[in-house]
Formats: C-alpha cells, structure tokens, sequence
C-alpha cells in the first residue's frame, strides 16, 4: 500500500480507539510521521506563531517513545529532530549557498549534514525513555523533563546551538508570566506536559487519574501564568532616553567591498543627522566595514559630532587587540558613552572557522570576510550611556539565555544588533526576534534591537513590540526606552532550577524501575 498522509492521518484520527496504533502502522509510516510531526514544529514559532501546533507536535514524538529499546528511541527521536531542524533552520541553506557560494547541491548536502547533526545531539536524551517506567504516570512525568535535557543539552554542548525551543511557542501566550521565574526552558516543560497529556489521551486512550491529574495541573500552571503577568518584577528608574535604531540595509555582498565602504559610511551619517538631539543612537552589528585603526579619522568625527550634542552613540565595528594581533566582533562606545564590547559566542563557519588549519583555502566559504574572530573575555565591563548600563548581546548571543541574564543583572536595558541579512526572506530573522523577546520578559528589562535588514524593534520589558521598522528597507526608529532596575528569579538563577528538576525527575525514575525490576 503506498505511504500517503492521508492514509496515516486516518489512522491517527481513530488512535482512541486503537491503543496499539504504534504497531499498525509500518517502519516506513511511522518514520514519516515522526519526520513530518517535527518539521510542523516550526509552525508554532515565529513567524507563524500557531501555538497549539507544539503540543501536537510532541505528542506524537512521546507516543512512538513509549516501549522502545534504547536504540529504536534514539533513532525515532533522531528522526523527528531531523525534520524540526531541517524545516525550521532551513535557512542554513540560504547562507551557504547565497553568501558562502557553494553550488546549490553541495549546499543542500551541508545543510542537511548540519541538521542530522543538530539532530543526533537533540535525540540522544530521550535514549533514557527506555529506561524508565513505561506505565502512563511515568511518561507523563519522564517525557518532559527528557525534553528539557534535550533542549539544555543543544545549548551548550561543542558551543551550542539554542535555536528551535518549544518554550519560544508562548511568547504571546499567558504562560510568559512564568518566563521571569524560570525562563524558556521551563516554558517548554510546560509545553511538553500538556503534550504528553495530548499523546497518552488521544493516542494511548488513557482516562486514569494520573492523565486527569496532570491535565488538570496544565490548566492550573496556564492560570497562574496569567496571574503572573501582572506582577512588576522589576522596577522603572522613572528616567526615560529617547533611542534612534539606524537600519541602513546594506546588501551582503557590499558590505566588505572597499568600493562600497565610503558609501556605507556615508550612508550612517546621513541616516543619523536628523537625530543627534537623540540620547541614544545604534548602529547595527558590523555598521562599520572596517577596523578602527583603517577609519580613525571618521570615528574621531563622528565622537566630536556626538560629543558636541552630549549624544551616545553605540555601533558595532570589527576591532583587533594591538597586543595580541586578534580580531573581535564588537560594539564601540562613541560620544557620550564608554565601553567596547566584544562577542563572546561566535557562529561556527560565520565568525570562526572549526578545524582551520584543514578547511580554510578548502573552498571560498572557509575564506569568507571576518570568519577569524576571537572570543571576547567572559567578564566584561557593561556599556555605558547616559548613566545607564546596557547589557549587550551581538547576534547570535541573545539564544543563550543564561548568558543574557547574567550581564542583564546589574544593566538597566538590553541591546542586541545583529546583522540578519546573512539569512535573506527566511524565517531566521523573526525566529531571532522572538528570542530577543523571551530575553526581555525573562529579565524584566526594556530591549532595543537594531539591524542591518530588520528586525529592527523596541520591546518593552513585558516583551512587548512597542515599535518595528519594515524588514529590507532603509529607516531609522526612533522611540523612547524606560530603564528598569532589579532581578527576576530568572536572571538570579538562570535555567539551572527546571534542570536540576528535570535530571532529578529522570534519575528517579530509572531508579524505580531497576528497583521494580530487582
């Protein structure tokens, strides 16, 4: 019989009634379906935003997890994380074969590669269902917190890769109230219970207490999101700076053209100067195509200009260490402001090269403009502008959550530029400003975003876009930020609570059933 969705979505439509549908359906069936339950993941994220879609989504991952070997879960598990990465990161595609110049088969072929890899790293938790209880108040319990090990596990391990988050599905829902208490990833806990309520209801047929009860505590834990919503966890300096973002839309392949370079220059100058009464002016990550050493004299005018307004101005620039002749993606304090800036995570073939001494002179994309960056120091001081400090994240760093709550703690606003055009009409750039805003509801704090290309916005610290340029256009924002003071729980303990929780849930559990079956 030929594989085709109707014919499996005919036999998850009568799952109630079949609770052993998982061994109806063929290898070929149930491999497809776990392939394509991952790749409509994505859909619950920006720029869709169909929330609902997670829960589903998951569901079907944790029913075909149930009464595996170790070896049959991580190969499902590896196939659903196939087709979350390769619908949603899709985008890897564009980079490599837009901008890195690889021939589009080879771009597919890398772009799949990375997505199985990705993919491997996503499934490899989720071995430990088959070593858990396999009854249903186990699994309710196990799946979800093995979700959240898959989830802390991607965003740290060979420098991580925090993109794709379940959590990131409630941005605009009520369960952001619990966003400052325990971030992101306890959002995707949340997401992951009511799927695993989803998978033992509608595909095991399931009506015992342990199901009731669990989805019962699902609707609780959304109530209380919105009740937490109305809590102020942090408190306003009863200041305000009037900020002006600069997108001046450079194309990509200009960008590091010396015979484009004075037009680019030009170009932030002119798009600034109806703006220097502002408090606050940013330039986009990378503004300036040049180190400061190859352009002084335009930095020294343009500190003059902004010294003489009493204006601050913030733009990102590659800067090199005299001393150890390094080179930094940074953001460089100007005019009534202090501070350099540089990036302490960077993307893997975009800023740095893996294995360098193999690949670079391999193929063009190895060579690509500012593939040699360092990492910045770990501890460093926060920008200054205008008596307020301002923790800064340069592209790719507003994914780690942690990182941003940490130099969130003791700033009153946080900035992140970030230069998108790298991605061109994918879906990445408003994947990126959904996370830029978890970061602000996780903190508290009041966000500004400012781009090459867009998405450049104010957030409020509710997460809430209070203004938005058009993506692709060349415009300027122009708005007005109100600083915050004080801690969430989040920014104190960061993700380590729903962690600790999870771990120790999994623990337990393949305790008890070594127990159970000694």
């Amino acid at each position: 019989m030929a594989i085709t969705a109707k014919s499996i979505v005919s036999k998850l439509a009568n799952a109630p009634r079949d609770r052993a549908l998982i061994m109806r359906l063929s290898r070929g069936q149930n491999f497809l379906a776990l392939f394509a339950s991952g790749a409509l993941l994505p859909l619950a994220l920006a720029p869709a935003s169909i929330w609902p879609i997670a829960i589903v989504s998951i569901a079907v991952l944790f029913w075909a997890l149930e009464n595996q070997t170790l070896k049959q879960a991580f190969i499902k598990a590896s196939i659903f994380g196939f087709g979350l990465f390769f619908a949603g990161v899709s985008w890897v595609y564009v980079s490599i074969h837009d901008h890195g110049y690889i021939a589009a088969p080879l771009a597919l072929l890398g772009t799949s590669l990375f997505c199985l890899f990705i993919a491997l790293i996503f499934a490899a938790p989720f071995a430990l269902s088959a070593l858990i209880p396999q009854s249903p108040w186990a699994m309710t319990l196990g799946l979800p917190a093995l979700w959240v090990l898959s989830e802390w596990l991607r965003g740290w391990l060979l420098t991580g890769f925090p993109w794709l988050y379940a959590g990131y599905s409630h941005t605009d829902t009520w369960l952001n109230g619990w966003a400052p208490l325990g971030g992101v990833l306890l959002l995707s806990y949340f997401t992951a219970l009511a799927a695993a309520v989803v998978s033992q209801v509608l595909f095991r047929g399931q009506r015992g207490p342990t199901v009731v009860t669990a989805g019962s505590l699902v609707a609780v834990i959304a109530l209380a999101g919105y009740g937490l919503q109305k809590i102020d966890w942090t408190q306003a300096t009863g200041t305000e700076l009037s900020v002006v973002l600069i997108q001046p839309n450079v194309e990509q392949e200009d960008r590091w053209s010396l015979a484009e370079q004075d037009g680019i220059l030009d170009r932030l100058v002119a798009q600034t100067e109806p703006y220097w009464g502002a408090d606050l002016i940013i330039w986009p990550e990378g503004a300036i195509p040049a180190l400061p050493r190859q352009v002084m004299d335009y930095l020294l005018e343009v500190d003059a200009r902004a010294k003489v307004n009493q204006t601050a101005l913030l733009t990102g620039i590659p800067t090199q260490d005299a001393r150890n002749r390094r080179y930094y993606n940074s953001m460089l304090a100007l005019g009534d402001s202090r501070g350099q800036y540089d990036k302490t995570r960077l993307v893997p073939f975009g800023e740095y090269v893996p294995l360098e001494g193999l690949l670079r002179g391999v193929n063009r994309f190895f060579d690509l403009p500012m593939s040699s960056f360092s990492l910045g120091a770990a501890d460093q001081p926060l920008l200054t502008a205008k008596g307020q400090q301002i923790a800064t994240a340069i592209c790719y760093e507003i994914a780690y959550p942690n990182l941003v709550a940490k130099t969130a703690a003791t700033a009153s606003m946080i900035l992140t530029v970030s230069n998108d055009a790298w991605f061109g009409r994918s879906m990445a750039p408003q994947q990126h400003m959904q996370m830029a805003r978890m970061r602000a509801i996780e903190n508290a704090k009041p966000l500004v975003r400012g781009t090459n290309n867009g998405v450049t916005a104010m957030v409020n610290y509710r997460g809430e876009v209070e203004q938005q340029l058009d993506q692709f256009s060349t415009a300027e924002l122009s708005g007005t930020v109100k600083p915050r003071t004080g801690q969430t729980v989040f920014t104190q303990l960061g993700s380590w609570p729903i962690v600790i929780f999870a771990a120790l849930i999994c623990g337990g559990l393949v305790i008890c059933r070594r127990r159970n079956k000694n």
